[in-house]
């Protein structure tokens, strides 16, 4: 069965939040003091290169890896995750915690 052609808006869409994520990754590690090469060893990278692409917008980080980054960036990993999570997969995010921003806000 042939795959869908590829929506170029949502390809786009997902090339501007990778990028999103990716500052935000490299403000977090400039605030930790970190250069990428200290990053990439504190999380088991044999290259420091993986982190430019990373923040660059190139590359995501995956699921098992983000507790490890998260430790190194002293950040808490259930919100490093969900940082995540809204940059590399929005409609998810959304189905998750809509209804927990929505509760939040009736009850302020």
């Amino acid at each position: 069965m042939p795959r869908p052609a590829a929506d170029p808006a949502k390809t786009a869409q997902t090339k501007l939040l990778r990028q999103q994520a990716g500052r935000w990754l490299k403000q977090a590690r400039e605030s930790a003091g970190l250069t990428q090469a200290e990053l990439a060893d504190r999380v088991g990278l044999r290259y420091y290169t993986f982190v430019s692409q990373v923040e660059s917008g190139l590359g995501r980080l995956p699921i098992e890896t983000q507790r490890a980054w998260a430790e190194a960036l002293g950040q808490d990993p259930r919100e490093f995750a969900q940082t995540l999570l809204r940059y590399y997969e929005p409609e998810l995010y959304r189905l998750l915690f809509s209804d927990d921003a929505a509760q939040t806000a009736a009850q302020a």
